[in-house]
């Protein structure tokens, strides 16, 4: 939807996930959506099902997987087995003006960088100019701290074509809270607290943690980590409405990051969930409440995918502007 915002039109979608495609056809039925496990499509191809198109962007999220190093320098094939390796076929496959690929911002530091760097390598091995960088949802119209690194990688004859790097978005100067996108916010499904729970949190103060609960109450509640030492202030949260929303999860109340409602005692509601994802409300979500909730947990903030969007509009009109004074 971030990509449509920015001018994107939507060739194909795929999605393994039943409920995530229910919800994709209740909003985009127009779009081209296969159901199907993208392992099996990069077996036997993608290009049957573009009608042979040629593609400005290809874009998608695969999970970090570690590779198995045996003393030499890993190629494609090297990553079989991982999804990764099926984002790359595919790209391979139908080499599109440029790729984007979004994924936790532990990629950075996983397995010592070794990870990332694999992945950059099959990437320029394929054809492809890459440059990555983590960014924040904050800093892009989104009222949440979500961090995540945005991988973009142009085909080498493009990049040579343009003669430029692509820039990444400039931050937003005005960071939105929670007040600025909580009011009035629609009905929809919300988890609830058990009684325990209910109890604790009629102790912590919007903006509070576990620290405003009595000692006794504390050492209860936190059980061996209270003597862990550090912050742990994901435990027994309460945001603020003068906050941005913390990363919104696939599940609304697991103990180590909790993130209970400013005034009420109880998590945000799909709803307000969607909201700190910047969905606007006519977007559907199908399902029950826990698939609802997982779909709004794994979605790319839409303002935020947007303005990478924009960012990548922006690079390519310049090949454009390059072909006319030829």
């Amino acid at each position: 939807m971030g990509l449509e915002k920015a001018g994107f039109h939507t060739e194909l979608a795929i999605e393994i996930d039943k409920w995530a495609v229910e919800t994709l056809k209740a909003n985009r039925p127009e779009w081209n959506i296969i159901q199907e496990d993208i392992t099996k499509i990069s077996q036997k191809g993608i290009k049957s099902y573009l009608n042979n198109k040629e593609i400005d962007l290809l874009s998608g999220g695969y999970p970090c997987q570690a590779f198995s190093y045996a003393g030499k320098k890993l190629g494609l094939e090297d990553t079989r087995g991982t999804l990764f390796f099926d984002f790359a076929e595919i790209l391979k496959e139908i080499k599109p003006k440029m790729f984007l690929a979004e994924n936790v911002k532990g990629l950075v530091t996983h397995d010592k960088g070794r990870t990332l760097q694999v992945m950059l390598d099959v990437f320029k091995d394929v054809g492809y100019h890459v440059q990555y960088k983590v960014l924040n949802s904050i800093d892009y119209g989104v009222a949440q701290k979500r961090q995540r690194i945005f991988i973009i990688g142009i085909r080498e004859d493009i990049k040579d074509k343009i003669g430029e790097d692509y820039i990444f978005p400039k931050p937003h100067k005005k960071k939105l809270v929670l007040r600025d996108i909580l009011q009035n916010v629609p009905p929809s499904p919300c988890a609830t607290y058990n009684e325990k729970k209910k109890e604790i949190f009629k102790y912590v103060k919007a903006g509070g943690c576990w620290r405003d609960l009595p000692d006794d109450i504390a050492r209860e509640y936190m059980k061996s980590t209270y003597f862990m030492g550090g912050g742990r202030t994901g435990i027994a949260r309460r945001l603020s409405w003068d906050e941005a929303g913390l990363t919104v999860l696939c599940t609304p109340s697991q103990k180590q990051t909790e993130r209970c409602h400013p005034e009420e005692i109880r998590p945000f509601s799909v709803r307000e969930n969607a909201r700190i994802q910047s969905f606007p409300d006519s977007w559907i979500f199908k399902g029950s409440m826990s698939e609802q909730y997982k779909q709004v947990g794994n979605a790319v903030p839409v303002n935020m995918a947007k303005e990478v969007g924009i960012s990548i509009i922006n690079y390519l009109k310049k090949l454009e502007e390059k072909n006319d004074k030829i």
